[in-house]
């Protein structure tokens, strides 16, 4: 049934859509605001240098926050790093000075990946649809980011805040599908749910 409607469907550009009020809308689904968004290695040697006052030794499958600027630890040596669109520049520049003399690459992916956010009470069952990962506050609690599957696409999975608020991280080409896989999903649990 997901796949009818996203066929039917994946030619809309990604908005929130409405949804009657006897739904309850106890889950949100809506693009991220635009933001500038770095794919970084780096071979962090002995000390761990800070980047925007979080440490980059963070264990892996972590987010950390500072503001508006969050960093997401994939594996050894990848990070995904993220904040305000009109600071690309400055957050570009903060990264080559805190990895001065160190072996990095930074590539600027703004224009490859899409932020989705999802809130809402019902946000983990939403993901649970089509993601096969334990979504519990004691599996993946707040501070938690991971690479996972959303039904056929790759998507980075972040869970920075304490309350029910998810960013899903997409390459756009997957956007449309993700998008509308999510409000699919939103429509199958929140039809579940007793008013």
């Amino acid at each position: 049934m997901l796949e009818t409607r996203y066929r039917a469907a994946r030619a809309l550009p990604l908005a929130t859509l409405p949804r009657p009020a006897a739904s309850g809308a106890s889950v949100s689904v809506r693009p991220a605001g635009a933001e500038s968004r770095f794919s970084l290695r780096a071979r962090l040697g002995g000390g761990a240098p800070t980047l925007a006052g979080l440490p980059l030794d963070a264990p892996i499958n972590t987010v950390g926050t500072d503001g508006e600027v969050w960093i997401v630890r994939l594996g050894p040596d990848e990070w995904l790093v993220g904040g305000p669109e009109a600071d690309a520049d400055l957050l570009q520049g903060r990264i080559h000075e805190a990895l001065a003399g160190l072996p990095h690459a930074l590539v600027d992916v703004s224009h490859r990946n899409v932020g989705i956010d999802v809130s809402g009470r019902q946000a983990a069952a939403v993901f649970n649809a089509g993601c096969p990962l334990d979504l519990s506050e004691t599996a993946f609690p707040p501070g938690s980011a991971t690479r996972t599957l959303l039904g056929k696409a790759e998507i980075v999975l972040i869970r920075a805040a304490a309350a029910p608020l998810y960013r899903v991280e997409c390459w756009r080409s997957f956007s449309t599908y993700v998008h509308g896989f999510l409000n699919e999903a939103v429509f199958g649990v929140e039809g579940a749910v007793a008013p």
